[in-house]
């Protein structure tokens, strides 16, 4: 039977959307930790798990084992506003102490030595976690942020015309394999949990993951208005290089070389990368890098030895305002409380 969530005229009038870093974060942790059955986001994987090596983030892999049936809800509650930063999120999740033991002791994951240590001291514990957390995105997500939070928003701009288009039977239809709209009711038919839940006025949350793919993550206990999280669309493009020349409008205003600078950063790099595809010093990359930060275009992140350059929102718009190409040049491109996650798809 799976999961049937049933709606209500009020439930469809409070149908949103949100983009959540957050849960960005704890749902990679399962590609970082198994890379092989997450083939699209592989590329990422194979990037961050070196510079993870320096980060201690032990007690969030424990919190989010492998294979995944179920993840407390206290690690990822579900956003309350449509575009929070971490640092809101980390707020909300540090209240949620109150439901840490009870989430614990009802989860069916591992009892590791970290996870008793949270158990007998939920505050200090969360704490710890979102000291991890905030370690763990610098190293793995921020340098990526801006392309991965283009393609979630770009994926809620499409729905909300799928929605305006043929309503909400159209728009909830078309959010995965997986997921049917019939007679006011939307089927999970390869979710863990079973059963038909009404929304009972709360409406339905949706929120486009990236590192969800290629499952469908739902959460329908209290005290959070129901949620289901979905790979968007154009995920398998999200880590291709493609070769694209950058603009000569652009190169005009910045120069050739911070213009192609910011062409190579279609993924995060080192200065010593970027000195050595533009035939730079590494003293004269970094003087031009620091003068992109400086105007916003482009930004550092730091985990132990590594110190990693990547592309602001900005930049990206930027780069895609011009089609005319400067020569010379190399691309970039157009750019209670568990979850529950259905199982795995056949690849």
């Amino acid at each position: 039977m799976g999961l049937e969530l049933t709606f209500t005229a009020q439930d469809a009038a409070n149908v949103r959307f949100a983009v959540s870093p957050l849960w960005e974060v704890v749902a990679s942790v399962r590609v970082v930790k198994n890379p092989a059955a997450h083939a699209v986001l592989k590329p990422w994987a194979e990037r961050v798990r070196r510079r993870l090596a320096d980060v201690d983030w032990r007690l969030l892999s424990d919190l989010v084992p492998v294979p995944t049936i179920s993840i407390v809800g206290f690690v990822c509650p579900p956003p309350s506003t449509s575009v929070p930063d971490l640092e809101v999120e980390l707020a909300t999740m540090a209240a949620m102490a109150p439901l840490v033991q009870e989430g614990l002791d009802a989860w069916d994951g591992p009892r590791t030595q970290a996870l008793q240590a949270l158990h007998a001291d939920p505050a200090g514990g969360l704490e710890r976690l979102a000291e991890e957390i905030r370690d763990y995105w610098e190293a793995a997500i921020a340098p990526y942020w801006p392309r991965i939070r283009a393609l979630l928003e770009g994926d809620v701009l499409y729905r909300a015309r799928l929605l305006a288009e043929g309503g909400l039977r159209r728009m909830l239809s078309d959010l995965d394999t997986a997921v049917t709209w019939e007679e006011e009711k939307l089927r999970l038919p390869k979710a863990v949990c079973e059963g038909v839940r009404p929304l009972g006025g709360l409406g339905l949350l949706l929120v486009p993951s990236v590192f969800a793919w290629p499952r469908v993550f739902s959460i329908t206990t209290p005290p959070w208005q129901p949620t289901i999280r979905y790979p968007p669309r154009g995920v398998a493009t999200l880590w291709e290089h493609r070769e694209c020349d950058p603009p000569q409008a652009l190169a005009a205003v910045l120069g050739r070389t911070r213009t192609r600078l910011l062409a190579e950063l279609d993924q995060p790099a080192s200065t010593k990368e970027l000195a050595a595809r533009l035939d730079l010093s590494e003293p004269g990359a970094n003087q031009h890098l620091t003068a992109l930060r400086r105007a916003g275009l482009a930004s550092a992140h730091r985990t132990g030895r590594y110190v990693l350059y990547a592309r602001t929102a900005i930049a990206e718009t930027l780069l895609a305002g011009d089609a005319s190409p400067i020569p010379g040049s190399h691309g970039y491109p157009r750019a209670g409380i568990t979850e529950l996650l259905d199982p795995p798809r056949p690849h």
